[in-house]
């Protein structure tokens, strides 16, 4: 058996290098010579090393482990990794921070993403989510505009408050995140300890067809903790990669973190009639309303081997569904099952499923060809179109997605509900009186560098429709007068 001391350095092609000490030169001071293909090879590649950054989520971290069915379900999907308790199927999990670039500190006030992908035998599942129940918008068109506040000014290269706390104060739907944000939870202490949510509502879809609307809550076991704002500034500095190290940390000594998978069933018939529009991912469904029901648990057990070619390149879609698992109508998960696949095929290439942290188990058989880094056999000689005639692979009509009615004129149309502030003043009344107290004070140290008080004023009046002590305690806290 050979020993890595025993293995030769090779080229990228296979060839033996002789030297990889010194470049060749014309004469011992030189100049380089062109002809030195070896050093060619190493320049060009390393200017290639890293693929263009996630536009969001940049930032993250990854983990192996499995996923255990703990209750039967099979009454409301038919998806087969959820098919029997006890059944167990592997996956691969990414958390992240959202607005900050690769090399930003792990302790940002920021939501984490919670990203999933399930290797079942009937192709990946991937449930790409935060460590929120909502989310800031709830319109996909409106997401462009929304990440341009929180990435820097085209002129000073600097993160803008004004741009932030604009757009918040001029999109109320936002308040009952921004509130999550400004909270406690804001900071999570890690990864470990945050719960993870699907977020949007899905449809899950049972053997007779009968289908119903589902949201996906992840609760941690190793309970909720979060970071004082003074530590997670003190971490920034001194160790921005706190909660990556930790992560990792975790799992190599053995400590393997988990989750508990449970899901709110809604009938499908209550979409209709709910105090709120359940596919509006700016609200949650009361649990009194659509108890927890316990599906299984998510076990985190063996770290990456490599953080390239594993959590960098993994590549998450929620539009990446297998049969009994479907979208729903919420308008921001509409955008999302085609935005995060190009932005894939932007960043890693058209081939990104084939790469090993992506493919799925199942077999793959399809149509598609070509495309650059296409690294497997690219179907060989096999027919590659369809119908054929010469024994393809064929549709499986029994696999088509369930049918949802629809109805109106075709138009740019907002959301029938606009009641932004009952579920955000729900959440501060709910909060302790030393939750209020911070959770103030994190948002005033935040507004204070906007410059405009029309800005403030105008987020102010949101938080005051909230809860009138919600919004008194911010506006004296920035020293203006209180709404009447």
């Amino acid at each position: 058996m050979s020993t890595n001391s025993d293995k030769r350095l090779t080229t990228g092609w296979g060839a033996p290098v002789g030297d990889n000490q010194n470049s060749m030169t014309a004469g011992a001071r030189g100049p380089t010579l062109i002809q030195d293909v070896h050093l060619l090879e190493k320049l060009a590649h390393f200017n290639r090393e890293r693929v263009p950054e996630r536009v969001v989520h940049a930032k993250g971290a990854g983990a192996h482990g499995y996923f255990e069915v703990t209750n039967d379900l099979t009454k409301y999907t038919k998806a087969a990794f959820l098919s029997e308790v006890g059944k167990r199927t592997p996956l691969f999990v990414r958390f992240s921070t959202v607005a900050g670039e690769l090399g930003s500190a792990d302790t940002v006030r920021d939501p984490r993403g919670f990203a999933v992908k399930f290797y079942t035998e009937e192709g990946n599942y991937d449930l790409v989510g935060n460590n929120t129940p909502v989310f800031f918008i709830r319109d996909a068109i409106k997401f462009p505009d929304f990440i341009h506040t929180q990435k820097r000014h085209p002129q000073t290269h600097l993160k803008n408050p004004n741009a932030v706390w604009d757009f918040w104060s001029l999109s109320p739907e936002s308040l009952h995140q921004v509130t999550i944000l400004m909270s406690d939870r804001g900071i999570p202490a890690t990864y470990r300890h945050m719960h993870g949510f699907g977020s949007h509502t899905f449809k899950w879809v049972n053997a007779e067809g009968r289908a119903v609307w589902v949201k996906y809550h992840f609760k941690t076991e190793q309970g909720i903790r979060n970071l004082d704002v003074d530590l997670a500034a003190k971490l920034a500095g001194e160790n921005p990669d706190y909660h990556t190290e930790d992560l990792f940390n975790a799992i190599a000594g053995g400590d393997y973190p988990s989750w508990k998978l449970c899901v709110q069933i809604m009938p499908i018939e209550d979409a209709d009639t709910y105090r709120f529009d359940p596919f509006d991912v700016t609200k949650v469904w009361s649990q009194k309303d659509y108890p927890l029901i316990e599906v299984g648990r998510m076990v985190l057990d063996r770290n990456p081997d490599n953080y390239f070619a594993e959590v960098e390149q993994a590549t998450f879609s929620p539009g990446s569904f297998v049969p009994g698992i479907e979208a729903s109508p919420d308008k921001m998960l509409q955008g999302r099952l085609f935005a995060y696949s190009d932005a894939h095929r932007y960043r890693v290439g058209a081939n990104h499923n084939a790469l090993p942290i992506n493919r799925p188990k199942a077999e793959v058989n399809n149509y598609q060809r070509d495309g650059s880094m296409r690294f497997d056999g690219n179907g060989g000689g096999s027919v590659y179109y369809e119908p054929n005639s010469y024994g393809g692979p064929k549709q499986s009509p029994e696999h088509k997605t369930s049918p949802y009615p629809v109805s109106g004129s075709a138009d740019s149309v907002a959301y029938d509900h606009d009641d932004h502030y009952t579920q955000p003043g729900d959440l501060y009344r709910l909060l302790s009186e030393d939750e209020r107290a911070r959770l103030v004070r994190n948002i005033v140290a935040a507004m204070k560098p906007v410059e405009k008080d029309e800005i403030k004023l105008r987020q102010i009046a949101h938080f005051y429709k909230a809860d009138p002590d919600y919004g008194r305690r911010v506006a004296e806290g920035l020293g203006l007068p209180v709404p009447q």
